[in-house]
């Protein structure tokens, strides 16, 4: 499936970011123009005083074809929330699509907590110019923690087939410690939800729609979805629950999944054919995917080591 690795096309060191921010471009999202691509993504700033970040949205313009960097936004895009809210202190990822002479956005919203480090909801921005700035629908999530998943909800993705809006999201499963000692780490898997609205959601709460691979433990996130030659392509990010930021025989990689009818997924990582080599920017971890068909050709976003501290890259495909 991978005709063309195209490389590290975005180095977030390399320009001046809003917020103070000095690293990271995680989780690239597209949304086309007609002569260009906006890519939005989350970088970080350092909280005053303290040694934890706050991730916030920017973006970058970019050819088509990923050749070069147009500009990147020098103004905030989306402030983050207030005292208490579910965003209070992040949004990573926000995916973006066009409806109704709009665009919206659906976020990841970030809050600490105290006996666990965070908890994830999700939220509904909209964009009245272009996508330069959103301003939120209300204050609150439009997605959270139900029965069947009491936390960790994030990671949208939403497309509109068939008259419905559908949306595949990471929920949380449990905390696991690997010692007794050891600060808790998170189990989550990739859900479906379904809407005519785009605002209001019926969830297959607790249904994890893929199989895993590397036993019950898995963690997958990050699932992002394109209609391309009849089928419908998945491609997800996936790893251990422990030793993920270190080892990186545990850390993440890429998974790939079809369908023919949203509901239904045949899950064959090896089809996506993604290879790395020993010292290079995404040889020891490969995560934060984005599917995106640009004037008809199809691309992979994705970031590599450290979780997309030093930028992104992009991949030209061939699917069948």
């Amino acid at each position: 499936m991978i005709k063309t690795k195209l490389g590290k096309v975005f180095d977030p060191t390399e320009h001046v970011l809003p917020q103070n921010c000095k690293e990271f471009a995680q989780s690239p999202q597209t949304l086309e123009f007609d002569d260009f691509v906006r890519v939005y993504f989350s970088t970080r700033a350092v909280d005053p005083g303290a040694q934890t970040f706050r991730s916030h949205m920017a973006f970058v313009d970019m050819h088509k074809d990923f050749s070069a960097v147009l500009r990147v936004s020098t103004q905030a895009v989306l402030p983050l929330g207030g005292l208490g809210t579910f965003d209070e202190h992040g949004i990573f990822p926000m995916n973006v699509l066009r409806h109704q002479g709009q665009v919206w956005g659906y976020t990841c919203g970030w809050n600490r907590r105290k006996s666990v480090s965070v908890d994830t909801a999700i939220g509904l921005v909209v964009s009245h110019d272009e996508g330069a700035t959103f301003t939120r629908l209300g204050l609150g999530p439009i997605l959270g923690p139900s029965l069947n998943e009491p936390f960790l909800v994030g990671d949208a993705f939403v497309i509109k087939a068939n008259g419905m809006f559908h949306m595949w999201y990471m929920f949380g499963q449990r905390w696991k410690r690997e010692t007794e000692t050891a600060a808790p780490d998170r189990v989550y898997k990739i859900g479906h939800a379904t809407s005519t609205d785009g605002i209001n959601w019926v969830k297959e709460d607790g249904v994890q729609i893929l199989p895993d691979r590397l036993g019950v433990d898995e963690c997958q996130a990050l699932p992002s979805i394109i209609s391309f030659d009849g089928k419908y392509h998945m491609v997800f990010c996936y790893r251990d629950v422990h030793g993920f930021r270190t080892d990186p025989s545990k850390a993440y990689r890429m998974g790939y999944a079809t369908s023919t009818d949203l509901t239904t997924w045949a899950r064959d990582d090896d089809a996506l054919g993604f290879h790395t080599q020993a010292g290079e920017w995404d040889a020891d971890m490969q995560c934060y995917p984005h599917l995106a068909v640009l004037s008809g050709v199809p691309y992979l976003l994705y970031n590599g080591n450290a979780f997309g501290r030093f930028g992104f890259g992009a991949a030209e495909l061939i699917l069948a």
